[in-house]
């Protein structure tokens, strides 16, 4: 065996293991045709800066996933990745060339986008080197970019079929524009938010003289585009008056009174404005009374010439202080009531949303969105984990809106239509027209969504449907992304995929959390509580890392960054560390291929073995669910209690007695080390790595290895029972000489009373356990051991230990310390008889759970019991 540093240095374990990894290309698809194929898309990040934590938790989760589906003998494919992320990745080169002095438009579009080209390869190479310190194992010979020909290809037959299908639609409708990016945004890029606001009453005069109409608005600036003013047709104060006119304040334009039913009776005086152009309700109306539309906004959020003259050049803002101080001055405005409304803000750019009369692309949503709930209900559903996450997906697209795809950018999906120099015909095709000189394509590109929607199956080599990948990868077996995209992204790909592959993108979507900081908030910039994934494993280590983002939180649940839990998470593999060192520096040569096992075990070897068989059967079944925290906890408590609390402590006097043949004692050892350290790699892949390298005749990765299985023939429920007893009276009489302070290496005579002539036979026959790990001066296990008037004890369900109060502990302060423990066990009864007498428990659980129940109860109401006769002992005493 090689001898392993005598500390654990995470830089020093990690550094040159992923570059070896790669040179062995063991990441790659085995292609082995006897395989299953198992395949993930990685979600692709935008090359608009570094990872963050986020980003670590998801690929974590990922790589775990693939890691042991490889080792499990799967054809496994990880799928790397990133997106061109329109909006944002151009706001971020343009405010680059701000702080040189130049714009895009001074550079002209094809030079911008050399710019943009420049930019998407030094953030691709940032994401590369931060996906190899996260240690992923994905297939970069397989890596995609959702702007490479292959994808655009595929972005432009999906474009012109969905056209053909008639859709894709191009039409005049309201929609969110970002007066800053100066494009247009879906639903979904709209973030609302409180903001401080007011209702502006305002009189509308009517033409004839006869009075006037009140109205409120929170916009009072769009006015100057109000085409009609609106009351229900049934509303009797105001339907005498449908048809007539009134004079638009500062405007002096007359326009129409119409009823409608959209308006609210009850809201307000029950009187609406009308302003077609900037508002998606009085759009709806103004069709449906064929009224003009008049837009009084540039597209970079300024009031342009039909706004007025005196109100031309002004911003939104400008214009809402100008527009009331005229109405005040002029005696139209009648009260400005002040409150807090929700506003919506460009999830991008942060500015307020106008909406806005714009010709713009839409994908018609209803038939895509059918298809997708559909699809729920047959055997090629799409499964979400955690499962209340579907109704999240089905009630989005119960109530989507058709799908504003067109973008006012430069960088991204050129829209593949041209439009006619002379004639202004249309074109929509995968190329441009033979005569292309006489035509001039859409200056627009398409909502990144659109791109990365098609990700699971273009990525493949769609639309060629006989390449190799598709044929063999697609439908892609499990989706990892945060809850937070589930509209965005995840019920995009759904419908894509079963409109152009008649097949679901991905058999399970793992939905997970968010990272939050200590105090449960969102990490942003503006708190400053942002945390570098880079960082945290210069300090603490990949492994560190990757085990606390695994074992932090349920599917779907958030999670909090916590320094004492990275530390927890460090310690633990620290623990691993030392128990490796200690074990391969005492088996000597011994490697995988020498282990013997054979039939002379003692209770702690076919203890652990079985215990080992245990814990792979609850970590594999966990995995299957996505539990990792479950399976976390599972490893945790077989690797630090199970085998270097107890087994190893076991094991040190056989090691150390040269007499004896300790060939089995190191053969389990050196085995049960190997499985961990498989079962421990998909989370924790290169500490094991270097550990396991270290074990002589090991291969040559364990990336490669094969995962455990459960050996039936070490699997003992006996010896599993029968060790549980023997480490509860140990810990028993470690807890007796704690709360009496009596060290350890003061000897102390040990009484253990017995209530089974069975357990007695299994103490007498490990008793050298007892003595090792109790030093007691005598030790006698008895069902009628002949102890002492005045002892201190632990009462177990089996047995009950008991010590000398001599020299160690005053009666007084035992009893006290009793009533305590009666206190405990009487909390315990009454939660167990309360569960049994619910009726609801008692016949919807399963019958195993509620039999479990009822034992419990039994074995709390015998210690109480013990307990309590013990406490009466001791009060007969003084």
């Amino acid at each position: 065996m090689k001898e392993i540093s005598t500390k654990y240095q995470p830089n020093e374990v990690e550094a040159g293991k992923y570059q070896k990894w790669l040179d062995l290309d063991v990441f790659a698809p085995s292609e082995d045709p006897d395989a299953e194929p198992y395949s993930i898309v990685i979600p692709p990040p935008n090359v608009t800066g570094k990872l963050h934590l986020g980003h670590a938790w998801d690929v974590s989760l990922q790589d775990m996933i693939i890691r042991q589906k490889r080792m499990q003998g799967y054809d496994t494919l990880w799928l790397p990745g990133m997106d061109h992320a329109g909006i944002a990745t151009q706001a971020k080169v343009e405010a680059r060339l701000r702080e040189e002095g130049v714009t895009r438009h001074d550079l002209g579009r094809e030079k911008f986008l050399d710019k943009t080209w420049e930019w998407k390869e030094e953030y691709a190479e940032i994401i590369r080197e931060q996906w190899g310190k996260m240690g992923i194992s994905v297939d970069y010979k397989r890596e995609r970019f959702t702007l490479d020909d292959g994808l655009s290809e595929a972005v432009r037959k999906v474009f012109v079929s969905l056209y053909e299908k008639g859709l894709i639609y191009r039409g005049e409708y309201i929609i969110n524009w970002d007066p800053v990016q100066m494009t247009a945004l879906s639903d979904i890029e709209v973030i609302y938010q409180d903001d401080p606001g007011a209702f502006y009453h305002v009189n509308y005069p009517l033409a004839d003289g006869s009075g006037h109409l009140q109205l409120a608005t929170t916009r009072p600036e769009t006015m100057l585009g109000d085409t009609a003013v609106a009351v229900h047709p049934e509303d009797d104060r105001y339907n005498h008056l449908i048809g007539k006119t009134l004079i638009l304040p500062l405007v002096n334009r007359e326009i129409p009174i119409v009823g409608d039913t959209y308006v609210d009776r009850e809201f307000g005086t029950g009187v609406v404005k009308i302003t077609p152009a900037h508002d998606p309700n009085d759009f709806e109306v103004g069709n449906r009374h064929d009224l003009p539309r008049v837009n009084v906004m540039t597209d970079d959020g300024h009031m342009n010439a039909a706004a007025g003259a005196k109100y031309e050049g002004m911003t939104v803002k400008e214009a809402r202080k100008a527009v009331v101080a005229d109405l005040k001055e002029q005696g139209f405005l009648v009260e400005i009531e002040e409150m807090v409304h929700s506003v919506g803000h460009s999830e991008r750019s942060g500015a307020v949303v106008e909406p806005r009369l714009s010709t713009q692309w839409f994908v018609k949503m209803q038939p895509l969105a059918e298809k997708a709930m559909n699809n729920q209900d047959t055997d090629e559903r799409v499964d979400f984990f955690p499962n209340r996450f579907e109704k999240t997906f089905l009630d989005w697209m119960e109530n989507v809106h058709d799908w504003v795809i067109s973008r006012q950018l430069w960088w991204g999906h050129q829209i593949p239509a041209w439009y006619h120099n002379e004639t202004g015909e249309m074109y929509v095709g995968m190329e441009a027209p033979a005569d292309a000189e006489n035509w001039t394509q859409d200056p627009d590109v398409l909502d990144t969504w659109f791109s990365s929607a098609l990700w699971p199956f273009s990525t493949m080599g769609w639309p060629n449907e006989d390449a190799e990948d598709f044929k063999r990868y697609f439908p892609t077996n499990t989706l990892v992304t945060g809850y937070d995209i589930i509209f965005f992204w995840v019920s995009r790909m759904i419908f894509q995929s079963l409109e152009f592959t008649e097949q679901r993108p991905f058999s399970n979507v793992l939905i997970h959390g968010l990272i939050r900081d200590a105090d449960g908030r969102k990490m942003s910039k503006s708190l400053g509580n942002g945390i570098d994934p880079m960082d945290v494993i210069d300090e603490y280590g990949v492994d560190a890392l990757r085990w606390f983002l695994a074992n932090g939180s349920s599917p779907g649940q958030d999670v909090r960054y916590s320094e004492e839990k990275m530390a927890s998470a460090w310690n633990f593999i620290n623990k691993i560390w030392n128990a490796s060192r200690f074990v391969l520096m005492n088996v000597g040569d011994m490697s995988i291929d020498d282990i013997q096992i054979g039939d002379d075990l003692t209770l702690a070897d076919r203890w652990i073995l079985s215990r080992l068989q245990t814990t792979i059967d609850s970590v594999t079944r966990l995995f299957e669910k996505f539990e990792f925290g479950e399976a976390g906890r599972e490893l945790y408590h077989f690797i630090w209690d199970d085998y270097c609390d107890w087994y190893i402590e076991m094991t040190k006097e056989t090691l150390q007695d040269e007499s004896s043949d300790n060939t089995t004692t190191k053969s389990i050892l050196v085995y049960v080390l190997d499985q961990f350290l498989r079962l421990l790699h998909p989370i924790m892949p290169f500490v094991t790595e270097e550990i396991w390298q270290n074990i002589k005749g090991s291969q040559e990765s364990i990336v490669v290895a094969t995962y455990p299985t459960v050996n039936a023939e070490y699997q003992d429920t006996a010896s599993e029972q029968a060790m549980t007893k023997l480490i509860d009276i140990i810990r028993a009489v470690r807890t007796i000489r704690s709360d009496a302070n009596a060290s350890l290496s003061k000897a102390i005579d040990i009484f253990i009373k017995v209530n089974d002539e069975s357990d007695v036979q299994l103490l007498e026959a490990n008793r050298q356990y007892i003595e090792r790990f109790g030093h007691p001066e005598a030790l006698e296990i008895s069902l009628t051991p002949s102890t002492p008037e005045e002892v201190i004890s632990q009462t177990l369900s089996f047995a009950t230990v008991m010590m000398p109060l001599e020299g160690l502990i005053k009666i007084e302060d035992e009893i006290k310390r009793l009533d305590g423990e009666v206190a405990k066990l009487q909390k315990e009864v009454d939660r167990v008889t309360k569960k049994l007498a619910n009726e609801k428990f008692v016949s919807k659980a399963p019958e195993a759970v509620v039999e479990e129940e009822r034992q419990k109860g039994e074995t709390y109401q015998a210690q109480l019991d013990a307990v309590q006769a013990r406490i009466d002992q001791l009060k007969s005493l003084i």
